[in-house]
């Protein structure tokens, strides 16, 4: 899965370097490229533009000359027929109306040029400018759907090199998939997790008709040191040693309170893990063993590396000075020789672990630092002589009930209270809630259920549907309705 993963960063690299940096390059050369031919578009429109205003100017003034030439020559034939005015004036008025004539023939003759001049711009902007600004413009859409074909082909070149890879590597998850082995997968879990404690021996018979000390079978679970005889069965302790156990009236809080319980438990176990199952520690004191002996060899190699140093500085001098090693050799002596001391010490408890050394004695055990009598602890007792259960919780043997009783009792015997609590009041389902964890229950919208512990503050009212069905659902999903006289002051610890 791994690397098949890594394929595709592969071709997410490629196509970034290969493709999108140069897209993007690319884009914005398109961008000013179309940017100019639109403003060559702008610039010849205007000029066209410009050009019919002269037209349409020099026309006017070519329209207006005529007319006034045309009132000239009226004017002046009416001065000429009129006997009452005087020769000066006749003369005068044919000055003007010739003057006038003249004005009109060389409007006449800016016009014609004029006209000329726009019917050339124009045929050249809507034949050659346009149509030049129209292909440049085509062009570089050509150029741009080539440009993305390339980059098409370049996806596909990148990805075919990666799809031989990426087939062995759906391959190889097929294989993987088709060997595995539910029932070698199961026992790894169990060499994982095994406590490694034998199984109790058969009860001795307790003769009550011979007035003598009755002796209890050394196997037995109920063994303790003042010989008093106990049921393995009768404490309710005892049957938190399986998971057979009924567990859907366990709260959150209690469940969060007992891993608490035992993170503190763990984190202040003795030195040599006697706190734990056989097989369990056998597997920590291997780990320790392992560990001190590559510090080991760490602190050789570096033994060895500065013993070379200090015999060079010794046949040159001029090098560095000997002297000025024997302090870290020293030190690293003394570390070699404390770490030495610890792996010792732990090869002594596996190898008591491993059944190759006689056990110690409890006088010895003490000493190992197997009891912690700071431990203050809601369970305070021996770590060694704990039992563990399948589900990884431990007990206490009977045994150490004289030496350290715990104090508070009581504490299982609250998880393990077969009598139903009282219903406090009843609420609805507000919304549908799907309860996955341990502890919690499923409910539907609209569901009316029965109410046996209000919400304390953490967000979850314990409900129950029947008998055997109860469990915590979430404050804010159900509307609750508690009775007047009803108490909901249960209190856990």
């Amino acid at each position: 899965m791994n690397d098949y993963a890594g394929q595709h960063e592969v071709i997410s690299e490629n196509m970034t370097s290969q493709i999108t940096t140069e897209l993007a390059r690319y884009v914005q050369e398109l961008k000013q490229e179309r940017k100019s031919h639109f403003h060559d578009g702008r610039k010849a429109q205007q000029h066209i533009e410009t050009c019919w205003k002269q037209l349409e100017s020099s026309k006017r003034r070519f329209e207006r000359d005529c007319k006034e030439a045309d009132r000239a020559q009226q004017y002046f034939e009416k001065m000429d027929a009129d006997i009452n005015v005087t020769k000066a004036d006749v003369e005068k008025a044919r000055q003007q109306a010739q003057l006038r004539q003249q004005m009109a023939e060389d409007s006449k003759a800016e016009y014609s040029s004029t006209l000329q001049k726009f019917n050339h711009e124009q045929h050249e902007h809507y034949h050659t400018h346009i149509p030049d600004i129209f292909q440049k413009i085509q062009e570089m859409e050509e150029r741009r759907i080539v440009r993305i074909g390339e980059s098409m082909k370049t996806f596909a070149e990148v990805d075919r090199q990666v799809v031989p890879i990426i087939g062995k590597c759906l391959d190889e998850i097929t294989r993987a998939a088709e060997s595995i082995s539910q029932k070698d997968d199961s026992q790894l879990v169990i060499e994982a997790f095994k406590s490694g404690f034998e199984p109790p021996g058969d009860v001795d018979f307790e003769d009550f008709t011979q007035p003598i000390k009755r002796a209890v079978s050394e196997s037995s679970l109920s063994n303790s040191k003042d010989g008093k005889p106990e049921s393995r069965f009768s404490s309710k302790s005892k049957g938190k040693l399986w998971p057979f156990i009924k567990k859907n009236k366990l709260s959150l809080k209690l469940i969060t309170l007992n891993m608490q319980v035992w993170n503190l438990m763990e984190g202040a176990g003795p030195e040599d893990f006697s706190n734990l199952p056989p097989e369990q520690r056998r597997k920590k004191l291997q780990q320790k063993v392992d560990e001190l002996n590559k510090d080991i060899q760490k602190e050789m190699d570096q033994r060895d590396a500065l013993t070379k140093m200090k015999d060079v500085y010794i046949k040159n001098p001029q090098m560095g000075d000997a002297a000025s090693v024997d302090h870290k050799l020293a030190e690293l002596g003394q570390n070699l020789e404390k770490l030495r001391s610890e792996a010792q010490k732990f090869e002594g408890w596996l190898a008591e672990v491993e059944g190759r050394l006689p056990v110690r004695s409890e006088q010895t055990r003490r000493q190992s630092g197997a009891c912690e009598p700071q431990n203050t602890l809601t369970v305070n007792h021996c770590a060694q002589d704990r039992e563990s259960s399948p589900d990884g919780s431990y007990t206490e043997e009977p045994s150490q009930e004289n030496e350290m009783k715990a104090p508070a009792t009581d504490f299982d015997d609250e998880f393990d209270d077969e009598e139903p609590l009282p219903t406090i009041g009843t609420c609805k389902a507000l919304y549908t809630f799907e309860g996955q964890n341990e502890g919690t229950i499923s409910v539907t919208e609209g569901e009316t259920l029965y109410v046996i512990e209000e919400d304390k503050g953490d967000g979850w009212t314990r409900i129950r549907r029947n008998e055997d069905e109860e469990g915590y659902v979430p404050t804010s999903y159900v509307e609750v309705f508690l009775e007047k006289n009803a108490k909901g002051a249960m209190t856990y610890i």
